[in-house]
């Protein structure tokens, strides 16, 4: 699936603000609620990539905590254990009323009606533009204690998430798999592989285990 950057600030043709932003929602939640079932569709559609499969083999190896922004479970379908999503879950809806309340959506459908126990209406359980990302702490937790901190498949110009790896520690060996390599500040074990998820992560993986098994 495209993510808005792909696109000049549009997603799958639509404003971000329009179906990712509070403000969207209060203005035509029966639009964002359609443009997330299409995205449940497609995302059920859709298989883990050999960059998934990768990360699962490494933790066969090493104890691996995955950080992800992407809202699908593809990492889950491929096997992977401990995932942390920050941006939320594209399968849960939660109560508008208690953000608390969350639930597993079944299929792909969310609907104008669906309500919560206290009876308010149901909404995607995603963080959007303009609202807080309530797993930061636990992500930067993570980053700090990170003896390898891998980058996959991103711009490193969303934040919060991209100042995770401002939390690495000095001798942390950080590794950017990226096509378009991001500008980064040095770092004494930085290395930059100018590669799509599907090559990259494979490779590097393959490396580290022989590296370090």
């Amino acid at each position: 699936m495209n993510t808005f950057r792909d696109c000049g600030g549009l997603w799958e043709g639509h404003d971000v603000t329009e179906v990712a932003s509070p403000e969207g929602w209060r203005k035509n939640p029966q639009l964002v609620l359609e443009f997330y079932n299409m995205r449940r569709r497609d995302a059920l559609k859709a298989q883990p990539n050999a960059g998934h499969e990768a990360l699962v083999e490494l933790s066969k190896h090493f104890p691996v905590h995955i950080i992800t922004q992407n809202v699908d479970d593809l990492h889950e379908r491929a096997g992977s254990k401990n995932v942390l999503h920050i941006h939320g879950k594209l399968f849960e809806s939660r109560s508008t009323l208690n953000p608390r309340l969350v639930y597993p959506i079944e299929g792909w459908e969310l609907k104008l009606g669906d309500t919560c126990i206290k009876g308010s209406q149901l909404r995607p359980n995603i963080v959007w533009f303009g609202e807080a990302v309530p797993l930061m702490d636990d992500a930067a937790r993570l980053a700090s204690k990170a003896d390898i901190f891998i980058v996959i498949g991103t711009s490193l110009q969303v934040y919060p998430a991209a100042g995770l790896i401002d939390y690495t520690g000095p001798d942390t060996e950080i590794i950017v798999i990226d096509p378009n390599l991001p500008a980064l500040k040095k770092h004494p074990q930085l290395t930059l592989i100018a590669e799509k998820a599907t090559t990259g992560v494979p490779r590097v993986v393959r490396e580290l285990i022989e590296k370090y098994n």
